[in-house]
This record gives structure tokens, sequence and C-alpha cells, in this order.
């Protein structure tokens, strides 16, 4: 995993007030809980005095109780009050539980992985705002996030692992693809066709652009497939461990705004996306090695792949920029 990132982790939903919840993310344990304010805070699950789980604890207020000895930590880590020494005692000032910086917009939370640093920017959004209705569910492979995002990168396996879904009409053939990187960004411009007996153009031979992208990806774990102004896919990859991850995928849809229609349509959107990501788990989950990188691969790559290669070559370049090397 790339460090100093924001990292979609979850949905909002799925943090109740009142209620810690405890998930492996970043190959760490960690609790994830909100304030009677509604604040979320992502911290450590365990406990700096005799390391007891704290998602097992409860909420008292604006701070976090462990469920052993009833130590309180507030949204900071520190603990603020200690039930065996009394609201008069002095509090060891190396009771402090690690937090993350965290961040909450559109139905996320986002988790900052890496140095604590002052001016952190937001995470990046899509240019999808309210007046988009959606629906999702979310998904466990075994695989490590990298194997999740290259898959929603590649065209080639389109017509053939969605033959009677996405991948309909045998336009087997893939031109360039275009893709360009700013800012942490890939924008991605897909081009498949049937074979008419001539080669695929490169990616250099494509014509400028005039529409947006097809595909967005915010790195490190956002991706966004643009299927028109008034229809979106959206994936998080929210990394569990080195082998395992979470896809969280969203149906997002603003063409139908009559309040009950609209949930159908949104319900049913999902179903196909549940469908479309499941012929896609069945190959993915089990692609070795289960972790990507840009060198020691031993793949053949191909001009279809060049999404994929951009998204190595740049993920490399944040690795290295943050002092992390690819084993």
């Amino acid at each position: 995993m790339i460090r100093n990132q924001w990292y979609v982790i979850l949905e909002s939903k799925e943090v109740r007030k009142g209620k810690p919840l405890g998930l492996t993310r970043m190959g760490e344990k960690l609790v994830v809980w909100r304030a009677v304010d509604g604040r979320v805070s992502v911290m450590s699950d365990l406990c700096p005095h005799l390391g007891a789980p704290l998602c097992l604890g409860k909420v008292n207020g604006d701070r976090l109780a462990c469920p052993f000895h009833g130590f309180e930590y507030d949204s900071s880590g520190a603990a603020r009050y200690v039930p065996s020494l009394g609201r008069a005692g002095d509090i060891p000032k190396a009771l402090k539980v690690r937090t993350y910086p965290t961040y909450e917009a559109h139905g996320w939370i986002w988790m900052y992985w890496g140095d604590l640093q002052d001016g952190l920017p937001t995470p990046r959004w899509f240019d999808i705002d309210d007046s988009f209705h959606y629906s999702g569910f979310h998904q466990h492979w075994p695989v490590h996030y990298s194997r999740m995002v290259e898959n929603q990168l590649d065209p080639m396996h389109v017509p053939l692992v969605h033959s009677d879904s996405i991948g309909r009409g045998g336009r087997f053939v893939v031109e360039g693809p275009l893709v360009k990187i700013e800012e942490d960004v890939l924008s991605i411009w897909v081009f498949n066709r049937r074979d008419d007996g001539t080669r695929p153009r490169k990616a250099e031979e494509l014509p400028e652009p005039i529409r947006p992208p097809f595909l967005v990806f915010n790195f490190p774990n956002l991706w966004e497939n643009r299927i028109n102004e008034d229809m979106r896919i959206v994936a998080a990859f929210a990394p569990v461990d080195e082998e395992n991850s979470i896809i969280y995928i969203r149906y997002y849809q603003r063409f139908v705004k009559a309040p009950l229609l609209k949930n159908f349509v949104s319900w049913v959107g999902m179903l196909g996306s549940i469908y479309v990501t499941n012929q896609d788990r069945r190959i993915v989950s089990r692609q070795l090695p289960k972790r990507t990188m840009l060198k020691k691969m031993g793949e053949k790559l191909l001009q279809g792949d060049n999404a994929i290669l951009q998204y190595r070559k740049h993920r490399h370049e944040l690795l290295k920029k943050s002092n992390q090397v690819e084993d």
C-alpha cells in the first residue's frame, strides 16, 4: 500500500452512533466510531494499557471507552479518564491511542494513511453531485487491491469475461487505450471495436478526445466509469491486507427523478453491477501473484495494457516518493 495517501476505507452508513466498528484496513486492526455530534474517528483497535480491543467498548459522548478497564480516549487518542485513578488522578501521557486523520463526504469515510502533516488536502472526488441517486454493495475479494484496480483499467477482458453483459458486441480489438496522468489522476479513453482486418491504432495515433474520459482513477483507490452525463459507476478498493480487499460498487443515475421510480432504477442498476462484478471476481481472485508491481512480475504486457502499465508506473513513483520500495 502507498503511504501518505487518503484511502476510502468504508461507507458512512456502516458506522452508527454509539456503536464502535472493528475492521482491518492497510494490514492494521482499526476501530471506527462516531462521537455524539456525529464526527467520525479512526484509530488503532488496541488499548495501550493491556492490549484490549477498543471495538468492544462503548462511546461515551465524545470519547471511546475501553471494554476492559473503562479508560476513555478522545478523538485525538489521548486518555481523558481512567476510572481507577478517579477524576482527580494524573493520567500518564503514554496512555495514547494511535489515530488517523479522517474525512467524511459523499457517503464515504477516508483515512489518511501515512506521516502526519499540517494542511492535508481533502481527498479528490468526481463531478458527481446531489442530483445523482445511487445504490451500492460491497464484496470481499482474496487479492491485493492493486489487482482489483487493474481489472477496472483493462479493456481487453471486457468482451470475453463479460460477453453476456457489458461486453456484448464482439468488440475485441483495442485501440490505444489513451491515458493521461495529472496530479495523481489517471484519465483513460477506451476504444474497443470489431476486427475489420486492420491493425489497432496506438495511443499516439488516436485523435485528441473531445469527450470526457471514459474511466477516471483517483490514486490510490477510487475509480469512476463515466457511462454518460447521467449515469456513472464508482468503485472504491479498500485494502484489507496484502492478500485481501473489499470492493465497494455504486451505481449512480440522474435520468430518473421520481422518488419511488428512481429507487427502483438504481436498485436494478445495482443488480447489474453485482452480476458484472461477480464475473470479474471469478477470474481476478485466482490471478497470481496476488499483488502487482512495476518490475519482477514476469508478465508480458501488450498494447491494450497501456492503462495498467501507466498505473504501475505511477504507483511505483508514489511508493518511491514515500520512501517505500517494491519487493
